[in-house]
């Protein structure tokens, strides 16, 4: 109560500008940051949670529980910049292999990973190892039916780009459709190259460009 009387403005007539009376307190002692948007009490705790939770995971390790420990482990990892500058793009050719290899970066993937790849496993293996849900969306929640079990719910997941106007739509959104297929024939390139595979860019481009028809479909 305290803090919504202090964000107030008590001098203005709410009858003239009730912005002003409800949120005058507010306005006269915050600016918006220059690297932000917007600034609401909600960003304030925000950042002074960052600032908390950095104490905490810089921490020596004290007999954690398991929890803590692999929070720790993860934002040291993060943190160890040198290593990952080291590793380069090794983590993400592992995890390529772990899903069945990419076709546009492998020279006879029909070959040597289609005849035993599959597609209800490389799903399974995405969401289960990445968190990443590829062409069907699968958890657990409440039954909206029965709040007292939980059920299964399958539902169509998120797109590569934010909504399906992204896919249609002319503008800005067909500059972002077109730096988006320029980004996945960059990555195609950068990962052709790490694996030490002769330069094919028409092969690179005719590919992306079915992945990103693909997606147009699904979005559709």
């Amino acid at each position: 109560a305290a803090r919504i009387i202090q964000n107030m403005d008590p001098t203005a007539d709410p009858c003239k500008d009730f912005y002003q009376y409800a949120c005058g307190g507010w306005l006269n002692r915050h600016v918006i940051p220059e690297t932000s948007s917007r600034y609401s009490i909600f960003d304030i705790l925000r950042d002074e949670l960052e600032i908390i939770l950095k104490g905490v995971l810089e921490t020596p390790d004290q007999g954690d529980r398991e929890a803590f420990r692999k929070a720790k482990i993860l934002y040291k990892s993060c943190m160890n910049e040198s290593l990952i500058e080291q590793r380069d793009s090794l983590p993400l050719l592992e995890a390529l292999t772990m899903v069945g290899d990419w076709p546009v970066a492998s020279a006879d993937w029909n070959k040597t990973k289609e005849p035993n790849w599959s597609m209800e496993e490389k799903l399974s293996i995405m969401n289960s190892r990445f968190n990443k849900r590829v062409l069907i969306d699968m958890f657990v929640w409440n039954d909206d039916r029965d709040s007292s079990r939980h059920i299964i719910y399958i539902d169509q997941p998120s797109l590569g780009m934010p909504s399906r106007d992204y896919y249609f739509n002319g503008g800005n959104y067909q500059r972002v459709r077109e730096a988006y297929l320029q980004f996945m024939i960059t990555i195609a390139k950068m990962i052709r190259e790490d694996k030490n595979m002769s330069k094919d860019d028409s092969f690179v481009q005719e590919e992306m460009a079915k992945v990103m028809e693909l997606e147009t479909e699904i979005a559709n």
